[in-house]
This record gives structure tokens, C-alpha cells and sequence, in this order.
């Protein structure tokens, strides 16, 4: 170690130097402890900083956040790599495991923030690991000022060799073991200006796609210790049930089974930190014996209060609150007074919406591997949060923070599923008590049984028009379950799942109220490609095209005239909402999909557009319908995220993103009936076939200079509305083409 910088929120700078020479450069927190040697020589194995390169010139490059198929194993080594001049040719990547210390029995962690596929992790990576680039480049210059006899600021640095005014050259590589030795300057280096970019909004593939095409990707899954006993699960079918009788004898002859073992959520955990549901264990010396065990277990559960439960009742129950008239849980926000302006207004609306219960149904079913040693733990564990698992473990072991050892390989889906870490904390269960390894497996069938599911929801939206064919009042109801029940929050605070107080149109109608209505379901819930109140873009963005059609009016002009004038509108939450940059992606659709051709269009084509933390998405999708058969002929998405990191990969996110969102609308729902799920499998939960989705999602990316904001599941909120409204224009509004043409022809 030769010296420390301060960075923001009380993090360091901190620079190593290898057994073999190589230089090390990471972002580590005050006091943090030396490395052990071992684990900084130049083998490219094992590594905890950033940062490393040998002294062939080889750069190996740390991505400290999970990649659940987001890219971003991809785009934050490449914020490290633009700032330190490296050739990309010559960067191999690896995924970081958990970085924690032991700040006096208090976890610190090294890499800051470790979360993965929630739209976060560029904006919160974007100014740290660009200084982690910058003083690697620093010091490297250093070296090269002493080499070559020039001061440091005369020097430039290109594709990991530094170049001298008189053109001499110096490579990266036959530089470190001097950069290592060189002390810390007391102020942080300066980062690149954008101009200088190479890296940076620059397109490449995923640096993990050839392994995955060819076979060889690792992912947890694939992940074991020699004497790992496997350990397959029979949940309850109820999450609040009771075994009322077992027989093992047949299991246990089953050659290779070791013990049949039961498993009870732990008392007073929150939702996704303890078992989800009783189960019973088989563990076996290896995968097949431990199904054949399972297969022979003679099981009887009894149902506990969930077991009269259906999500045909539940429906039924959010349509009664909405018909009535009782007090909503909570009143989300209330401008001006949409009752007296219902006494104003020419035209009304009212139209309800239903959306269906979801599973995750990830490519990768739930598993966890865990070596519990006498003082350490280590676990090789698909999540999207390690440090949340680490509390699990933690929890369950007692161990020191820094004896807890958790390696994430590149996860196989995630979709918010993988936040909870209720397989984290049976396969440690299960390990403390057969004091061996154990590979915890879920099946298929487990996985659609026992998900943290995003519930659904009832949506009873009036609209009040004026006689200036304005709106003037905007009353907005939902009822649904919230996926923060029994997860630590207040209950004055459980809506903030369900929606936003600042969500579209919010603040753009005078009179605006949103109601949510607080329903009860023993139901395991949970986030899914964000939390579920992204899907009141589907509710609100149907309702503006109904809205359109009632005035005999362009549903694009609808949307434009609704957002005025480009401002920045104050949010409820903080932060601003761009009104011009929202209108500016709904207008690069409507240009793409030729919107000009709406009304004379034989296909219906339809269009909507959302907000998300900063960035801003829309959708266009012509459809042509034939009898009863529906063709997705084309599909439009434009983004704008500020600045874009890898533009190739930022396609491929929102493209499939589109796809899955498509795939949803098209066919899928999660039903419950006495209190059990009946969707095993994807036969039960058909994802999309290629014949039914468009043959291709043309995206258009708005270049930006802002920071950049989070892209995961952007494209999610407004592919289904825009299909909703296509398909309206291409059937129901079929039947009165010619009278409705001519209609809205006068009037524009």
C-alpha cells in the first residue's frame, strides 16, 4: 500500500502492488486491511481491487455487480477502461464476489454498492469508477515521466501504451512494478473530459457472449464442492401450512440418500430472508438420488388460512371495494378538487383495467452452494444483491462480516426474483445441520410454485373533459396486494409498491386524484422488472388512447397536448420530470412508425410513453389483425438516458426487454386457486414463440451528455399498452372506420 486519496461518502483510493510485479488499483474504504499477497499475483485468479495488469500489459478488470443479463459485466469495466487509456482488447473481465470487511464487528464494503438488475447500477457506478480509471492512468503517467524524462502533463496516453511529445513509447506493462511503488497524490486525479472519450459511447458485444453461445458460461448452478451432499426441497403448497404427516422409509432406501430433513421459515424474518414456505428436505450424494428420494416421500400437508384463498376471489373483492364507496387505504395525492370539477364537465369516462398475478419463471431455477467451516462461510450464490444475502448468512451463522465468502457468477435471470434470498437461507439451514457442504437445487416446478409473485391489480380510472375538449380532472383507483407487506415497512407506507404519487399524468391535470386500495393475500410478493408500479403505465396509457377515441382525436396529439410545453415539472419524490425529452421520444416513435398514416393505416397502430428515475421510453407498434389472429408487424422503442456507456448493449436491453414485455401481454397470468398456485411449468405459462413476436424491435437511442440513468427494465412499462392500443385501433374501431375517418378528418 503506498497511500490513500478521500473520495465522496468516505471511500479511498487505494494502490497495491503484486507478487508478480502487477499493479492494483480499487476503491476500498477507510482503514480497510491489507490483501493477502497470494491473492495479487499476476494469474488473474481470486481477485478483490478493480483494477490489475501484468507486466505482458494485460488488464484484468473487475465487474463488482451482479450481471443477471443486463450488461453490466460489460459497461462498468468499460467506464474503467475509457479512463485509464486500456486497449480493449487486452481487458478480460471477471464478476467480483461480495467485498466486505470487518469494520469492529460491523460489515464495510469494499466496492460500495452491489446491486444488480434494477436499473442502478451505471448512475451509482458512473463517477466512483471513472476515478478508479483516472488514477490508475495517473500513475502509470508517473512512471512513464520518470522513464522518459518528461513531466507527466506532457504525456498522453492511448490503448495501454503513454506516448512522449517526440512520439517515444512505453508500454502499460513495463511500467507497473514502478506505478505500484509511486505515492498517492493528496488531491483525486481529474477524470477525462467526454470529448476525450474512446470507450464510452462506443458499441460492444457482451464480454460474456461467446461463452454463453458456446456452452461455456459458468453460472452458480454449475458450481460444486467434491463432498457436497444435494439437497432437493417439497414445499408446502400453503406458505402458512403445517405437515401433518411423513414417511421416509422408502426415501431413505433409496440408494445414496443421507437424510430427509425438515425446514421452518424462522419466526418473526421478513418475507425473502428466512424459508418461504415448511418444507421437507432430501439430501443425497448426488442430483439424481436426492429426486428419486424426493419422489418416494410420503407427504401430508394441512392448509393454513391461505387454503380458501383464489385469485378469482381476490379480483372479485378489489371490483366490490372500487364499486364502493368506503375510504381508500390511502390517498396517494389530491390536486385541486375533481368533484367540483366533475360538475363542469362536458364529457366523462370511466374504464377499468385488470392485470394478472406474474411469476419471474427464471432460465436458472433457485440453487445455492455453502461450505459452513467452523470460522467462515463461503457460498457461490445467483443473486442480485450479495450484500442482502450476506445479511441472511450472517444472521444464521453468526460469523465475523469478513468470514463470509459469497461468489456470483453470471446469473441467469434475475427479474427482481433474486432480491429475496429464501434459497440463501435454506441452503445454510441445511448446512449447519448436516455440518457439510450442500448444493441446494429448486426444480421447475418449485419455481413457479414458490415465487415472490408481482400481484394483480384492479385499476378504475375516470376522466373529466371540459368543453374546451381539455382535461380538467383526472381520478385515478387501485386495489392490489403490496409487495412490501411483511417486509419491515409502516403501513401508511405500503402503496409506494403499488404506485407514485408523481406517475403520468400527475401534475399535468388540474383536478387529480389517485386512490390505492390495500388488499390481503397470503400470496408471496415481490418486485418483477421493477416494482409493480410500473404497471400503471399499462392502465394510464390504455385510458389516454380511450380518451382520444371519445374526442374522435389523434391519440398522439392527445399525449403532446397533455404535456404542453417542454418545462421541467417539479416530482412529488424529488427530482425533475423533462417534459420535452418526453415528448421528444413519443415523437422519434411516431416519425419511425409513420404515424402520419394513422387513420389510413389498414393495421392499427398504437403508441405510449412513460418516466423512470430519469430516463424516459416510448413505444410505437403497428398490429394487423386477421379474424382472430393478431400479428405484431412492427415494434418502435425509443429511450433517452442521458449519456449512453455501450450503446450495443443498451439495444439489447431494450429490445428485450420489448420482447418479454409483448410476451407477457400476449399470454401470460398466474392464477391461484385454494390457495395454490396452478402454473408448474411453461407448458401452464407459455413465454411468447418467435411467430408470435414482431420480427425485430427497432430502437432509437437519444444521444445525451447527462449523467447516465439506469436502463434495465425501461422498456418494460409501455410495449403493452402500445400493443393494447393498436389492437384497438386494428378491431374495435374497425367497425366505424369510414364515419370515425371522416369525423376525425374535419377536425384536424
Amino acid at each position: 500500500m503506498s497511500g490513500q486519496i478521500q473520495l465522496s461518502r468516505r471511500r479511498f483510493l487505494q494502490v497495491l502492488t503484486g507478487t508478480a510485479g502487477a499493479l492494483i488499483v480499487g476503491i476500498r474504504t477507510a482503514g480497510a486491511v491489507d490483501l493477502p499477497p497470494a491473492l495479487l499475483g499476476g494469474t488473474f485468479q481470486a481477485l478483490g481491487p478493480y483494477v490489475q495488469i501484468d507486466s505482458d500489459g494485460n488488464v484484468l478488470i473487475g465487474a463488482r455487480d451482479p450481471d443477471t443479463g443486463t450488461g453490466v459485466a460489460t459497461s462498468l469495466p468499460r467506464i474503467i477502461a475509457d479512463e485509464l487509456d486500456a486497449d480493449w482488447n487486452r481487458v478480460s473481465v471477471i464478476p467480483l464476489g461480495l467485498g466486505v470487511e470487518n469494520d469492529h464487528g460491523q460489515p464495510r464494503w469494499i466496492y460500495g454498492r452491489q446491486l444488480g438488475g434494477t436499473g442502478g447500477s451505471i448512475p451509482a457506478a458512473w463517477q466512483e469508477l471513472r476515478q478508479v480509471g483516472a488514477l490508475a492512468r495517473w500513475l502509470l503517467l508517473q512512471a512513464a515521466a520518470r522513464r522518459l524524462g518528461v513531466p507527466a502533463d506532457r504525456l498522453r496516453c492511448e490503448s495501454g501504451t503513454v506516448i512522449a511529445p517526440d512520439g517515444r513509447r512505453v508500454t502499460y506493462g513495463s511500467l507497473v512494478e514502478v506505478a505500484g511503488k509511486i505515492p498517492l497524490t493528496k488531491s483525486v486525479p481529474p477524470v477525462k473530459t467526454p470529448e476525450r472519450y474512446t470507450l464510452i459511447g462506443a458499441p460492444a458485444g457482451d464480454v460474456d457472449a461467446h461463452a454463453i453461445v458456446t456452452g461455456q458460461a459458468s453460472y452458480a448452478i454449475d458450481h460444486h464442492y467434491g463432498d457436497a451432499l444435494v439437497a432437493v426441497l417439497v414445499h408446502c403448497p400453503w406458505p402458512d401450512g403445517t405437515l401433518a404427516r411423513i414417511d421416509t422409509a422408502a426415501t431413505l432406501a433409496v440408494k445414496g440418500v443421507v437424510k430427509v430433513l425438515q425446514l421452518q421459515p424462522e419466526k418473526d424474518q421478513p418475507l425473502g430472508e428466512t424459508a418461504i414456505a415448511p418444507a421437507v428436505a432430501v439430501l443425497a450424494q448426488d442430483t439424481w438420488s436426492a429426486l428419486q428420494g424426493r419422489d418416494k416421500l410420503e407427504l401430508e400437508w394441512k392448509p393454513g388460512a391461505s387454503g380458501t384463498q383464489s385469485s378469482y376471489a381476490l379480483e372479485q373483492q378489489a371490483q366490490a371495494l372500487l364499486d364502493g364507496d368506503d375510504a381508500p387505504t390511502t390517498r396517494v395525492r389530491n390536486d385541486g378538487d375533481v368533484d367540483a370539477a366533475g360538475k363542469k364537465a362536458a364529457r366523462r369516462l370511466e374504464a377499468t383495467y385488470v392485470q394478472p398475478w406474474l411469476a419471474h419463471a427464471t432460465a436458472e431455477p433457485m440453487n445455492c452452494l455453502v461450505r459452513l467451516d467452523k470460522d467462515r462461510a463461503s457460498l457461490v450464490v445467483p443473486t442480485q444483491a450479495p450484500q442482502r444475502a450476506w445479511a441472511v448468512v450472517q444472521r444464521l451463522t453468526g460469523l465475523a462480516p469478513d468470514h463470509i465468502d459469497i461468489r456470483v457468477p453470471r446469473v441467469g435471470g434475475g427479474y427482481g426474483r433474486r432480491l429475496d434470498h429464501d434459497y440463501v437461507a435454506e441452503a445454510v439451514m441445511l448446512a449447519k445441520l448436516v455440518d457439510k457442504p450442500v448444493r441446494l437445487l429448486w426444480t421447475r416446478a418449485q419455481d413457479f410454485g414458490h415465487d415472490f409473485y408481482r400481484a394483480a391489480s384492479v385499476h378504475r380510472i375516470s376522466a373529466i373533459v371540459g368543453r374546451k375538449r381539455e382535461l380538467i380532472g383526472w381520478n385515478q383507483r387501485m386495489a392490489s396486494a403490496s409487495a412490501l407487506v411483511q417486509r419491515g415497512v409502516p403501513d401508511n407506507r405500503l402503496w409506494t409498491s403499488e404506485t407514485r404519487a408523481d406517475q403520468l399524468p400527475a401534475g399535468l391535470v388540474p383536478n387529480y386524484r389517485s386512490d390505492w386500495y390495500g388488499l390481503e393475500s397470503a400470496m408471496p410478493r415481490g418486485p418483477m422488472r421493477g416494482m409493480p408500479h410500473l404497471s400503471n403505465a399499462f392502465a394510464v396509457e390504455s385510458f389516454i388512447d380511450e380518451i382520444a377515441h371519445m374526442m374522435r382525436e389523434d391519440p398522439l396529439k392527445t399525449r403532446l397536448r397533455l404535456l404542453g410545453e417542454p418545462r421541467a415539472l417539479a416530482l412529488a419524490g424529488g427530482g425533475t420530470l423533462d417534459l420535452g425529452r418526453l415528448a421528444n421520444v413519443l415523437k422519434l416513435v411516431a416519425d419511425r412508425i409513420e404515424w402520419k398514416n394513422w387513420l389510413r393505416s389498414v393495421n392499427g397502430l398504437g403508441i405510449a410513453c412513460w418516466h423512470i428515475d430519469g430516463a424516459y421510453v416510448a413505444h410505437a407498434i403497428e398490429a394487423s389483425m386477421q379474424g382472430e389472429k393478431l400479428t405484431i408487424e412492427r415494434a418502435v422503442c425509443a429511450i433517452d438516458v442521458g449519456r449512453v456507456i455501450n450503446p450495443l448493449g443498451l439495444q439489447g436491453q431494450v429490445a428485450g426487454a420489448t420482447l418479454d414485455a409483448l410476451s407477457t401481454a400476449l399470454n401470460l397470468a398466474v392464477t391461484y386457486k385454494d390457495g395454490q398456485v396452478q402454473q408448474h411449468d411453461y407448458k401452464s405459462y407459455p413465454l411468447a414463440s418467435m411467430a408470435q413476436l414482431p420480427n425485430d424491435v427497432e430502437v432509437i437511442t437519444v444521444p445525451g451528455d447527462r449523467s447516465p440513468a439506469g436502463a434495465s427494465f425501461l422498456a418494460m412499462p409501455t410495449a403493452a399498452p402500445a400493443l393494447a392500443n393498436a389492437v384497438f385501433r386494428a378491431s374495435a374501431v374497425r367497425v366505424r372506420r369510414l364515419p370515425l375517418m371522416k369525423e376525425l378528418l374535419r377536425l384536424l
